[in-house]
C-alpha cells in the first residue's frame, strides 16, 4: 500500500464543490484537519451552516474523491469553530 500525501488529499478535496457557492471546499476553508494513518484518512471539516442542504452530498463527494487514493476515508463534521469566510473570500463571494 502506497503512502498518500497531504498534497494528494488537498488535490482531491479541491475537486469537491459546495453546490450553493460553486467553489471547492478546500478554498472555502471548510477543511479543519486531515490525518493520514495506517488504517485510512481522517478528515475533520465543517459546512457553511449546520442546516446546509447539500451536507450529505458534500460528505459523500469527499469520501469518493479522497477514497480514489486507495484508503478508507472517515469524515467527521464539526461546527466548533463555526465557519467564517475570510475577508478575501467575502470579496470573492460578494458577501
Amino acid at each position: 500500500m502506497s503512502t498518500i500525501t497531504q498534497e494528494q488529499i488537498v488535490e482531491a478535496l479541491k475537486r469537491v464543490k459546495d453546490p450553493e457557492l460553486d467553489m471547492d471546499i478546500h478554498s472555502l476553508g471548510l477543511i479543519y484537519n486531515v490525518a493520514v494513518g495506517e488504517d485510512g484518512v481522517d478528515i475533520l471539516m465543517t459546512l457553511t451552516t449546520p442546516f446546509c442542504p447539500y451536507g450529505n452530498e458534500i460528505i459523500e463527494s469527499v469520501e469518493k474523491e479522497v477514497g480514489k487514493l486507495g484508503q478508507e476515508v472517515r469524515v467527521d463534521i464539526t461546527f466548533e469553530p463555526e465557519w467564517q469566510p475570510t475577508e478575501e473570500l467575502r470579496l470573492v463571494l460578494g458577501i
